[in-house]
């Protein structure tokens, strides 16, 4: 194998490297920005026109778009009380697949609450994003959440890790 063989193979793992890196940093921001009241700049996560699917208490689900539906979900008086009381919204490290300008995540989130003195997770899901290499970085292009209820729909996505 020649030496430019084998540098351009070295370049391509690392860029693949880097995209993950810079996924996981992305996905990362998401919790530290909607817990300070960050709400533009966690809106910013998504391409413009993307999307948050997610379930709703009762089962049924909603789509947002990025970004105005995001900040205004972020600036409602239900996500203000809850980060005004104390709250953690963690992204557990996903399962990252990079295929050129286009990545896909699946993982868990968690948001946990402060009652008192007590800490408790008021919320587990599993989530699959869909990502978009943009000019600024990259950006989520559809985020699905899904509540860990024991729902044929979460199992499935759960699943999908292993398709990615």
């Amino acid at each position: 194998m020649s030496i430019e063989t084998r540098l351009a193979a070295l370049e391509t793992r690392l860029r693949i490297v880097e995209d993950r890196l810079e996924i996981l940093d992305l996905l990362n921001s998401y919790g530290p920005l909607v817990d300070s009241g960050s709400s533009a700049a966690a809106a910013a996560l998504w391409q413009a026109g993307g999307g948050y699917d997610f379930t709703l208490p009762g089962g049924c689900t909603t789509r947002l778009q990025a970004p105005d539906d995001l900040v205004a979900m972020y600036e409602s008086a239900g996500h203000q009380a809850l980060i005004g009381t104390g709250a953690a919204h963690f992204t557990g490290t996903p399962k990252i697949s990079v295929h050129g300008d286009t990545a896909c995540a699946v993982g868990y989130s968690f948001v946990v609450l402060q009652e008192g003195e007590r800490w408790f997770v008021w919320r587990a899901a599993v989530n699959e994003w869909r990502l978009v290499r943009t000019g600024e970085g990259w950006r989520i292009a559809e985020r699905s959440n899904r509540a860990l209820n024991g729902s044929d729909e979460s199992h499935a996505m759960m699943r999908r890790v292993s398709e990615i």
